[in-house]
């Protein structure tokens, strides 16, 4: 009986080549965009599954604010004694450790001298100084060494398979000596593992683990004791098993008040500490200071979306042609009706043909996302695999049959139910339902096509006002060269000059940060006349005094710094937002000073300058108070050179040759601060590509459907065509006739997907602290393109039909 089946739905798949190529391709295309929709976001829900006993492991992290203030935006980390204190008094804790990372550390330079006196030098990302504990909350598998005792040692570093590669090859490097430079010196480290990375995903991407006891930083981490200050440690717990995690994120509060509220009333701010499911991070988390910038879970949500919504788009193609198209099949169901076929069996029967469609279309679906994986690998920035996960198939395979059976259902049951004796004699009727239905489907494809046109819009327009917003500041042409060892810095004046030699390099500068990546430091201030309890959060940078004229920040009123005056280690420039804080007015506030009483320091700074507000954040975060000094921070941590030039390789020629004149035993790196600044927007912009390019497949799996119908009204209505036109009716009036109905569902698809589209996309801007409006044009938009994109489709059957010989149609009359 099945063989029977299975012959029957082959031979008739064969005997309509249009309708099996429409219903398999379409088919096809929309489960391998599933597919690959789905290895995407099965990678971006597996960061940090891998660690033993994941959900016992949570990260401590803060809320601080001025005492009686509203509470600020969440910080990722805490001060550095809590870690252990936790370890101390919660006796649900069963180990702690810390991780410790610096902007101004984001490239360090690692050298190896082996036996044949080579020496390997090259500068590595993403290295962290972390506790002796660190291997003992998380869990690495370890190619060489002892994962437990690796870091007990000071000055130990455990390496990466590739970042080992690099240096010693394949061979065991524990034991060997590397050296490590940071921006205060060079120093020794033994190598003490290496743990397999292939394939892990971690919302701490780590290249290189440095023991936090060392000679380099290991002093000053000592000397942390304060509960409210530096609060750049990122902490975390693992519990014992069975124990409640809500209980003990409730012992928090008591715990940092009894422990640290004598530190923080000092300071005259209070701190709440809340935990967070170290699982959960890489999604769910979007707090100031995370250790690099994390997934976001809306996309996921908007490209599950999506896969659904494509493959609904392929099954409504299935059940809408199925059953335009029954009439074809009428007599063959009164047939076997008459011989004896149950209702029962006539189910089997098109159950079987659909699901031997979606078989088919698995196989082309399994070859199309084979070809494709490589380019999308490449839009994504990942390394997705068919073999990542051997579950996935079986969950295709299961969602093919699902989507088989879902596609046949209706017209399974909508063919069997017709009655023998009215179609044997002709009289069978399109039922009311099937064709309500089937408008019904063509509505809902074209209000998901429509709401994605619109979101693809917004989403575009959104990336493009980022990239257009005046930021306050110069961003192109601004060269940037990290001095990441203290060589560097200690030559930064002699590189300068030699810069400033260059023709196309106009004016040089330094500073410890610049605009588009992280800022940690800051201090608080209280202006003079007032009160410790009416302390600002100030935001500080470190910089040259040319620093404003080659970012080109904008003076309001005052001076920036000068040569010219010995006195202006004591002073500072705000920004608006610092100046407004302050309760201060642009123009009167020079000379004004705001004071600091921090542990043993007590001072004040002069305002000599009133910079014009800029982001030195990305656009996600408002415009924060921001001071310039030359007292606090690394004043040489970066080289930022303004540049006039197209001709970008001769340039970066001549300044690696001046950077290795100064520099001979570093080697150069650079970047440009409006590339800095974009990688903001990565995440972004790569879900946007994404989204662009399935809302196209959308677009074109809904058009293959509406193709496919319209051929089918052209083809039912042919008599009627050739009546018209040997009446006298116009190809113009004949595709007018044809496109109509079509037209009309579009209408009122983006009738229905308007609202839906707004709600969607406002939810997705309020990430977004500078956004765009929607606007009514969008809609139209979005509309004229559905439309024009439904004439297309149909006008083509339209005005094939149109222009058909009438004789030929008639013929048979």
């Amino acid at each position: 009986m099945f063989k029977n089946y299975f012959k029957i739905a082959w031979r008739n798949l064969l005997r309509n080549k249009g309708f099996s190529f429409i219903n398999i391709t379409g088919l096809a295309v929309g489960l391998a965009t599933c597919l690959l929709i789905m290895l995407y976001i099965a990678g971006e829900r597996g960061y940090d599954s891998h660690h033993n006993d994941a959900e016992s492991l949570y990260r401590i992290a803060t809320i601080a604010d001025q005492l009686g203030s509203v509470k600020s935006r969440p910080w990722a980390a805490t001060s550095a004694p809590i870690a252990w204190a936790l370890k101390s008094d919660l006796s649900e804790v069963e180990q702690v450790t810390r991780l410790l990372k610096f902007p101004s550390m984001e490239n360090l330079l690692l050298t190896y001298n082996d036996d044949n006196s080579t020496v390997k030098q090259f500068y590595e990302t993403n290295g962290y100084y972390v506790d002796s504990t660190f291997f003992q909350v998380f869990t690495y598998e370890f190619r060489y060494g002892d994962v437990l005792t690796a870091l007990n040692e000071p000055n130990s570093v455990v390496l990466s398979e590739d970042v080992a590669g690099k240096l010693f090859g394949d061979r065991d490097p524990v034991g060997q000596s590397i050296t490590i430079g940071i921006p205060y010196g060079n120093f020794s480290y033994t190598v003490k593992g290496v743990y397999k990375n292939a394939g892990i995903r971690s919302h701490i991407p780590a290249r290189f683990f440095l023991s936090m006891r060392n000679r380099d930083i290991g002093a000053w981490v000592d000397q942390q004791t304060n509960w409210a200050t530096n609060n750049i440690f990122h902490t975390y717990i693992k519990l014992k098993p069975g124990i409640d995690p809500v209980s003990v994120e409730q012992k928090l509060q008591p715990f940092l008040d009894r422990r640290g509220g004598t530190d923080m009333k000092a300071l005259g701010i209070s701190k709440t500490l809340f935990m967070q499911p170290v699982p959960d991070i890489y999604l769910h988390s979007d707090l100031d200071n995370e250790i690099v910038s994390n997934g976001n879970a809306t996309y996921l949500y908007i490209l599950g979306g999506i896969a659904l919504f494509v493959l609904l788009i392929a099954c409504i193609n299935f059940m809408n042609l199925s059953t335009a198209r029954s009439g074809k099949r009428a007599k063959e169901i009164g047939v076997r009706k008459v011989v004896g076929a149950g209702k029962l069996s006539l189910i089997r029967q098109f159950l079987g043909e659909s699901l031997v469609m979606s078989g088919l279309a698995l196989v082309l679906a399994i070859v199309l996302t084979w070809l494709f994986l490589p380019w999308f690998n490449n839009l994504t920035q990942k390394n997705l695999q068919l073999s990542d996960d051997p579950q996935m198939l079986m969950l295709v395979v299961l969602l093919t049959i699902f989507t088989g059976l879902l596609s046949g259902l209706y017209p399974a049951f909508y063919l069997s139910s017709f009655k023998p004796v009215n179609v044997l004699k002709g009289k069978l009727l399109h039922h009311f339902s099937a064709i309500v239905l089937r408008k019904g489907l063509v509505v809902l494809q074209f209000t998901i096509s429509i709401c994605l046109v619109v979101g693809t819009i917004v989403i575009a327009r959104q990336l493009h006002y980022l990239d257009n917003q005046p930021m306050g500041f110069n961003k192109e042409q601004q060269l940037i060269l990290p001095l990441q060892s203290q060589e560097a810095r200690d030559n930064y004046t002699v590189l300068k000059n030699e810069l400033l030699k260059i023709p196309a390099v106009t004016m040089v500068t330094g500073g410890s940060t610049y605009p588009g990546i992280a800022t940690i430091e800051d201090m608080l201030f209280y202006p003079e006349g007032k009160t410790i309890d009416e302390l600002i959060d100030v935001y500080l940078a470190n910089v040259d005094h040319d620093y404003f004229e080659t970012l080109g920040l904008t003076l309001l009123s005052g001076r920036g710094f000068s040569k010219e005056f010995t006195a202006d280690s004591n002073s500072i420039v705000l920004n608006e937002a610092a100046i407004k804080e302050f309760g201060f007015d642009v123009e009167t506030a020079i000379g004004k000073k705001i004071q600091f009483d921090f542990r043993d320091m007590r001072g004040s700074f002069e305002i000599i300058g009133v910079v014009r507000n800029f982001n030195f954040q990305s656009l996600y975060n408002s415009i924060k108070p921001f001071g310039f000094n030359t007292y606090f921070g690394d004043r040489h941590s970066y080289v930022i050179a303004n540049v006039s030039t197209t001709d970008y390789a001769a340039l970066l020629e001549r300044v690696a040759s001046a950077w290795k004149d100064v520099n001979p035993n570093i080697p150069f790196m650079y970047s440009f601060l409006d590339s800095d600044f974009q990688r903001n927007y990565e995440r972004d912009r790569r879900a946007s590509g994404m989204v662009v390019v399935f809302t196209v497949i959308a677009i074109a799996i809904a058009c293959l459907g509406l193709f496919g119908l319209a051929a089918f009204s052209a083809e039912q209505r042919t008599k009627e065509i050739g009546i018209r036109k040997v009446l006298g009716a116009t190809v113009g009036s004949i595709v007018g006739l044809l496109s109509k109905d079509f037209i009309k569902l579009v209408l009122i698809a983006i009738l229905v997907a308007s609202p839906v589209a707004w709600w969607a996309m406002n939810r997705w801007l309020e990430d977004f602290a500078y956004r765009i409006d929607i606007e009514w044009w969008m809609f139209a938009l979005a509309g004229l393109a559905s439309v024009a994109i439904a004439l297309l489709t149909v006008g083509g059957q339209a005005i094939r039909a149109a222009v058909a010989n009438p004789v030929k149609s008639l013929r048979t009359e």
